[in-house]
């Protein structure tokens, strides 16, 4: 049986903070760790892309979203612990899905499934990661299998 769980109101609408910076004589040793980093101080999201600079020049582009109440502190990260000279910031609006939390039992355990609505409607539906990789490793089974699982759960509502 699934178990509703209640929904998640926080993130519908929010104001937030896009930061870029291009470094192109950083190692890629470092990326992950300051990723970390900004994560661990709030960050909403932290990615980076592959790009060509001037004189044709491998490069990263960093970018991270946040709320506006840590802007100075993703601004000291970044300056600290990347070799950038200067970045980007522009204030946007993120929209995000409602969601609400649902389990679903598989033979190995419960798994929650996050569901996203929109105008009062079910468009999205995502199998918890962290639930999927703690029944695989624990009964050792592949974890598309686990996944595989899960959808037929999922379909079969």
């Amino acid at each position: 049986m699934d178990k509703k769980l209640p929904p998640n109101h926080e993130h519908i609408d929010d104001d937030m903070i896009k930061l870029e910076v291009n470094l192109d004589n950083m190692s890629g040793e470092w990326l992950g760790y300051v990723m970390d980093l900004l994560f661990e101080a709030g960050a909403n999201d932290v990615y980076y892309t592959p790009i060509y600079m001037k004189k044709n020049r491998p490069a990263v582009l960093m970018q991270l979203l946040c709320s506006k109440n840590k802007l100075d502190k993703m601004k000291e990260i970044l300056f600290a612990e990347t070799t950038t000279l200067g970045l980007r910031y522009y204030p946007l609006t993120v929209h995000r899905l409602e969601r609400s939390f649902t389990e679903v039992m598989t033979q190995w355990g419960k798994v929650t499934i996050k569901e996203g609505t929109f105008a009062g409607e079910s468009v999205q539906k995502s199998p918890e990661y962290e639930d999927c990789r703690r029944i695989a490793e624990e009964h050792g089974v592949p974890l598309k299998k686990v996944y595989e699982e899960v959808w037929k759960e999922i379909n079969n509502r």
